[in-house]
């Protein structure tokens, strides 16, 4: 069945169902609302639009910078033009960094450019770059086990490749390498650290993403290869030893600005202390525009919210949408957030974020108190019949959220096909063309369908129970 095809059925079931349950003298009101949502959701182009005009008027938005402070403004006109009943921002101290300039080249045996991204915090090459050595490490744990006397005054170079996977499986064990590659070669007392990007595209744009330093060792520079550049350096590698690079980074800290988490909710007409939170990161790297990281989940949980509001009236419980600051600097926003609403945190019925990618969502994962999972079954059933099947109760709840569990929060993951995700991640080419508004809307759909069932179901998931291997 095309995809053309497969939202036809999709809607027209969708359409068959709300015309069964109102023509049904005993019918839940919740089976009627669940039903009119999945229609309206799964045609709706509401959360492209909101994607659309944040990478069109705002796009990339760095923690700290000026597009972030553009961010903040759209985020609150936006809630307003939706016409969200409570917008408020609450300040968050964040990371302010930029990455200038970075190049590359290898200068002997041969004489190539190299396509390269300055990691995330990574400090600045000294004056004129850095003109040495370069040598390879497959893994981070191989350069563990390297001596001292093999890396001393060289660059670098971890080639370890990320598989691809819809869950996203290859991610983590490969970005540890970004994160702690710096730290590691600087202990052998290497120049640089280049890792091959953790992506699994064959491009030549390079993924940057966040890394980390130690006040025990030298900070030296880091850096991402493209993987096209790094499957010729590995070559180059192969075929000589002694292979030199010329590295040049500007990278440059500005001290610490102001962001804000911005908030916006429809207040709860019968429970308006208990909170449905569902939630997205409003910043993004520098290169591209952020689209798909994490725009796409703002338009998700944003026009989600919207919907049920001009499809449902006013919810039960409140609706609260959290944009999140800085969470690619290490869940900046995410831990100010939990800090400040500390005392509010067992008012929350559910949380839930949307922050991979524009994929179509293929299962629920929950963290309910189990009494609870009978009486979300009209929920179940209803993703269900939108391709959403159920899955375990361990869930994460999305990297902003993954904080609030061990404080008896509920959450769900709503997991996103990321087959391809990881070809844009973090590179200059996450743009909007990347998002299909088809899989969007559907994504959207899934959200609005949680977010109105917890909000006007009488059901309550607390405490979170323990979970020791949360999901995605």
């Amino acid at each position: 069945m095309t995809g053309k095809h497969f939202y036809h059925a999709l809607a027209l079931t969708s359409t068959l169902l709300l015309s069964a349950c109102t023509s049904t003298e005993n019918a839940s009101p919740h089976a009627r609302q669940l039903a009119l949502i999945s229609e309206q959701a799964m045609s709706s182009d509401l959360a492209y639009q909101v994607v659309k005009s944040l990478t069109v008027e705002v796009g990339p938005r760095i923690a700290g910078s000026e597009g972030d402070k553009r961010a903040v403004l759209w985020a609150e006109n936006k809630f307003k033009e939706l016409g969200f009943d409570k917008i408020y921002k609450e300040p968050v101290r964040v990371r302010n960094w930029s990455r200038g300039i970075a190049d590359a080249k290898v200068i002997s045996p041969y004489q190539q450019k190299l396509f390269i991204s300055a990691l995330g915090g990574s400090v600045a090459t000294p004056e004129g770059g850095l003109i040495t050595q370069v040598v390879m490490f497959d893994s981070l744990a191989s350069l563990k086990q390297a001596e001292t006397a093999s890396v001393q005054g060289k660059i670098v170079f971890i080639n370890q490749r990320m598989q691809r996977d819809r869950a996203g499986k290859g991610y983590g064990p490969v970005v540890i390498g970004r994160s702690q590659g710096a730290i590691e070669a600087a202990k052998l007392g290497a120049k640089a650290v280049l890792i091959r990007s953790v992506g699994t595209d064959n491009s030549r744009f390079a993924h940057t993403g966040v890394m980390q330093y130690s006040e025990k060792v030298e900070k030296i520079p880091a850096g991402a290869l493209s993987n096209a550049d790094a499957d010729n350096l590995e070559a180059m590698l192969a075929a000589s030893k002694d292979v030199t690079l010329a590295v040049e980074m500007r990278a440059k800290e500005h001290g610490w600005q102001t962001s804000y988490n911005v908030i916006g909710e429809f207040t709860g007409s019968e429970h308006p202390e208990e909170i449905v939170l569902i939630g997205a990161h409003l910043d993004s790297w520098d290169e591209g525009t952020g689209a798909l990281d994490d725009g796409a989940g703002v338009g998700i949980v944003t026009g989600a919210a919207k919907l049920i509001n001009s499809l449902t009236g006013q919810p039960k419980r409140t609706i609260r949408v959290v944009l999140y600051a800085s969470e690619e600097f290490g869940l900046t926003g995410a831990q100010e957030y939990t800090r400040r609403h500390k005392a509010e945190l067992g008012n929350i019925i559910v949380a839930a974020e949307s922050d991979f990618g524009a994929g179509e969502i293929y299962q629920i994962d929950t963290l309910f108190a189990p009494d609870a999972l009978q009486a979300a079954k009209p929920l179940f059933t209803a993703l269900a019949r939108i391709g959403v099947k159920q899955g375990n109760n361990q869930a994460g709840g999305g990297p902003d959220v993954s904080m609030l569990p061990k404080h008896g929060v509920p959450v769900v993951s709503l997991l996103q096909d990321g087959t391809y995700y990881f070809d844009y991640h973090h590179t200059a080419n996450d743009t909007l063309d990347k998002v299909d508004p088809k899989s969007l809307a559907q994504s959207q759909a899934a959200y609005a369908l949680l977010t109105y069932f917890m909000a006007n179901a009488d059901v309550d998931t607390r405490p979170a129970p323990a979970s020791e291997s949360p999901s995605h």
